[in-house]
């Protein structure tokens, strides 16, 4: 009744895969997915455990409409304590890997310890098989484990979630990638998922999903296929992607440049989004040459891109040869880490950039965000050549960017450094100042002096800085206000927790609103699903992760932001002169939340939302 009600759990230290009933009480409190998930950790482990020790636990996760023919109903995540934050990490991912897990069966997996040695594990519905992958996979980029289990295992249908090199070398924002470009990209899951000798987890499914009320659920489901398919953000999401966000964040001043120390940046033309599509090389191709969607999905807001042949930074036989044919395009988040962040205007480098990313598993955003705190360091003379074997790390050097992002994906050099994040490499060389980061995890592509509730919503997150656990946007690119900031952050902190556990992607939001995704929850499960039930969920999943990171240790002394943005003001835009007014709008927050003055949920707030 769209859960499948079973739950496989994986023993790695003692080589072992036994099934087991899904708790129902937990799933119709905590939904799916990233709520669901967290209520397990929660429950199962010591959040002051180590993040890399064989005492965190992992957990593939599906919503109850994964699987589904609802749209966008491909969505699935990693649970885990962060290797990046040594927070509640949850990372949510797209692609085909997510439906395939449901339609074999299995809400969830949780892996527990640690293999003896190498392995990779194989679903085929109720066969499961913990498998060898010392001289098979371990070593191998996550491309070439794709090839090789499907090809091992003689089928192209498999689909398979796996870490590349940097997930082995425990870069701490190595990421869990499935159908080759898609991730669960953030906090350094791929990194424990590494520190377990885990490599991959592949899935073939054929059992189906079963929905509560079938009849009403494709009426449901046809409804708001209609309504998502007509609105005016589909349509642009499938047209020109995420990487439009930059014309306005640029014309706004919230552009994060050179390690935020710029707003916008001047090369923004050369990396736009309409650069990106016009034609500029002798074949008449531009650097986006198709579309791809995930399972179920009716927006296609992926990109497949080419290298320009003729302009290329990196200019290997071998790396033409093997990056010169279609691959996983940029979104605004890479676009902007590995462009103005670094403050390079070089498309083709950062394409590049983006495919060792996809290869070898790491996070766009925390790489680039590495790696323009590395740059500062090296301009402040903090850093040098010796430093970084010989790199010249200065703003703007595409290759030294490409040189240096080879490297910490193989965990070599200079690059083992920077594979650490920026926290513990500022940290190393006395400057913290300059990790532009939020609870240790890098920021996304918004500068909080401009975008003043996304400052908040930085400063508040449960897994470290980011983008998709808040929506502050409309009221941030209206005006500099901070007043009513704090209810929209708390709002849509509450919604972002509750589409994450429904197994639908937080994209449709854009045409769906809260009653939506409540309606075909309602129509698929059992029991009584409205918006009301759904906001009351959401409000419980972010204070359960809330008090998993206060038992591992953090205080209100973590919700805050980089010293940049609270002490230094904006130099140009529409913000310029102003700084982050984060102490105007964190008392408000925490009263609104039901938390003391300190950050900590009062026992009242705890009864009401049935911790």
């Amino acid at each position: 009744m769209g859960w499948q009600g079973r739950v496989l759990r994986v023993d790695l230290g003692a080589m072992t895969a036994k099934e087991e009933p899904l708790n129902m009480e937990w799933a119709e409190r905590y939904l799916g997915q990233r709520g669901l998930a967290t209520k397990y950790l929660y429950e199962e482990i010591d959040p002051k455990a180590d993040s890399l020790s064989p005492e965190n636990k992992m957990i593939f996760g599906t919503g109850p409409l994964t699987g589904t023919m609802a749209s966008t109903g491909g969505r699935w995540s990693v649970t885990t304590k962060g290797a990046l934050t040594d927070a509640i990490a949850c990372s949510n991912s797209g692609g085909y890997f997510g439906g395939e897990l449901k339609l074999a069966g299995w809400d969830f997996v949780i892996f527990e310890g640690k293999a003896p040695h190498p392995v990779y594990l194989m679903i085929r519905d109720e066969d499961v098989q913990i498998l060898d992958a010392r001289d098979f996979l371990w070593g191998e980029t996550v491309w070439e484990t794709e090839e090789r289990i499907k090809t091992r295992h003689q089928d192209p249908m498999i689909r398979i979630a796996s870490i590349g090199k940097a997930g082995e070398e425990l870069v701490r924002y190595a990421c869990v990638m499935n159908d080759k470009d898609r991730a669960a990209g953030r906090s350094g899951v791929g990194a424990v998922m590494g520190s377990k000798n885990l490599k991959a987890v592949a899935v073939r499914g054929t059992r189906g999903v079963a929905v509560n009320d079938p009849e009403r659920f494709l009426k449901v489901v046809q409804a708001k296929r209609e309504k998502l398919d007509t609105h005016a953000a589909r349509k642009r999401l499938g047209e020109v992607g995420t990487h439009a966000m930059m014309d306005n964040t640029n014309a706004y001043g919230s552009l994060p440049t050179r390690n935020s120390r710029d707003v916008q940046f001047e090369g923004h033309d050369a990396v736009k989004v309409k650069t990106a599509h016009t034609p500029r090389r002798s074949d008449n191709k531009p650097n986006v040459i198709s579309t791809k969607a995930c399972f179920g999905c009716s927006i296609g807001c992926g990109r497949i891109a080419k290298i320009n042949p003729e302009h290329f930074t990196v200019q290997s036989a071998e790396n033409k040869a093997r990056y010169g044919n279609a691959i996983g395009g940029l979104e605004y988040e890479s676009i902007f880490a590995l462009a103005p962040m670094v403050g390079c205007d070089d498309l083709d480098a950062a394409t590049y950039t983006n495919a060792l990313c996809n290869e070898h598993g790491m996070d766009p955003i925390s790489l680039g965000g590495s790696i323009s705190a590395a740059m500062e360091l090296f301009e402040e003379g903090i850093i040098t050549t010796e430093d970084t074997g010989g790199l010249e790390l200065n703003f703007g050097n595409a290759e030294a960017m490409c040189k240096l992002t080879e490297m910490v994906g193989a965990g070599e050099g200079f690059g083992v450094e920077v594979g650490q994040g920026s926290k513990r490499l500022c940290e190393k060389y006395g400057r913290p100042e300059f990790s532009i980061a939020v609870k240790g995890q890098e920021i996304p592509g918004y500068d909080t002096r401009a975008m003043q509730g996304m400052g908040l919503a930085y400063a508040t997150s449960n897994r470290g800085a980011c983008h998709m656990r808040a929506s502050p946007f409309t009221a941030d690119f209206s005006n500099l206000d901070t007043d009513g900031r704090a209810q929209i952050v708390k709002e849509t902190q509450d919604m972002a927790a509750a589409k994450d556990s429904s197994g639908l992607c937080a994209f449709a939001g854009n045409a769906w609103d809260m009653a939506d995704y409540a309606e075909q929850l309602d129509a698929a499960l059992p029991g009584n699903w409205d918006e009301a039930r759904l906001m009351e969920t959401g409000e419980r999943i972010w204070t359960l992760e809330r008090q998993f990171n206060m038992r591992a240790g953090m205080t209100k002394a973590d919700d805050t932001l980089p010293e940049r943005f609270l002490k230094e003001a904006a130099k140009t835009g529409v913000a310029k002169g102003r700084v982050t007014e984060l102490d105007k709008m964190l008392p408000e927050y925490y009263q609104l939340r039901g938390w003391t003055e300190d950050g900590v949920p009062t026992n009242e707030t705890l009864d009401r939302v049935e911790l």
